[in-house]
């Protein structure tokens, strides 16, 4: 399999389905001339033309609802904003139209589009543009939500949102974009929703993860396999549909549990799969379930302060400890 960055393998998806379906369509702030804020519309126009890519107005309001009322009209369009915080300013679009339409219609109406947007600390882009607003969305009834990644898991979800009859808001972490991995090069090779991944095998403690706090995770088991623990790495993949028959099986193996978010810990995502494990694996835990999240603070400019605000490999890894000592 050939090996690309992220941002490449989510340019194939999108090339892939729009040269197997015309009626695939792409519009955002800037993805057409200057292909992408972050260069993710790379070539589009170029092949497509002015018809299936068009830029538009600094309106994401706007872009989100001609979206939707282009997907209830025939059209399968993947929508672009330039950071998910930007998403706010469209809720009404997304929380009361794009998510509601289907059940509001009885089935008669479908919005099959895709939501993407990039999101996540790290950048030193203060407070208003580094959130992870993940579990904004997937509050939500009626929108599934997706969160690759590494980049074969890039190209095979979003191959699969465009392709799919229901909303997909398609969150990717900023700093995501330049990491590489294989991707398979079969056009018809995609991956499920409601599919999590097993990343790495263990047997001492399960790491339930997601986006890019997988990766982090991963890097956290390889430091504390050097220590004598196996750590199995659960990917997520998708939040909603969410695939928790995977991660509950695995905590009932290894009997301890690890939850990793970037989002903000009050009301997070953490807290909901935590509940999950409680209730499905109570009399099989040897150890409270543990949360490392995001702090519950806005995003601080200064580097250093930023870093202590999301959850690092060394944050994962002593959450494992601490965990399987039963010091906390």
């Amino acid at each position: 399999m050939p090996e690309m960055t992220y941002r490449d393998a989510l340019n194939l998806a999108m090339k892939e389905e729009m040269r197997r379906d015309p009626s695939v369509v792409v519009w955002g702030e800037d993805v057409a001339f200057y292909e992408g804020s972050f260069k993710v519309t790379r070539g589009l126009l170029a092949e497509f033309g002015e018809e299936r890519v068009k830029d538009t107005p600094i309106s994401e309001n706007t872009i989100v609802g001609v979206a939707v009322g282009a997907a209830m009209g025939g059209l399968r369009p993947v929508a672009e904003l330039m950071t998910v915080n930007f998403a706010l300013l469209a809720m009404d679009q997304i929380v009361n139209h794009m998510a509601k339409i289907r059940s509001m219609f009885g089935g008669q109406a479908s919005v099959p589009m895709v939501l993407r947007a990039p999101g996540g600390g790290g950048s030193q882009l203060g407070a208003q543009h580094s959130q992870s607003l993940e579990s904004y969305f997937m509050h939500c009834p009626g929108l599934y939500v997706a969160v690759p990644a590494t980049p074969a898991d890039a190209r095979g979800l979003l191959k699969t949102a465009i392709r799919d009859n229901n909303p997909v808001v398609f969150l990717e972490h900023e700093l995501l974009y330049n990491s590489k991995g294989e991707v398979p090069d079969d056009p018809e090779s995609v991956v499920p929703f409601g599919k999590a991944e097993v990343k790495r095998a263990g047997t001492d403690v399960t790491i339930v993860a997601y986006s890019r706090m997988t990766i982090l995770a991963l890097q956290a088991a390889a430091v504390l396999e050097k220590e004598g623990v196996s750590c199995e790495v659960v990917d997520l993949r998708t939040l909603t549909p969410l695939d928790s028959a995977t991660f509950v099986e695995s905590v009932k193996r290894t009997g301890r549990a690890v939850v990793v978010e970037e989002c903000w810990r009050s009301a997070g995502l953490g807290g909901h799969l935590a509940s999950i494990i409680a209730e499905e694996c109570f009399d099989r835990l040897r150890a409270p379930v543990r949360r490392v999240s995001g702090l519950d603070v806005p995003m601080p400019y200064s580097r250093q302060i930023e870093r202590l605000c999301i959850p690092q490999a060394e944050t994962i890894a002593a959450a494992v400890r601490e965990t399987l000592s039963g010091t906390y």
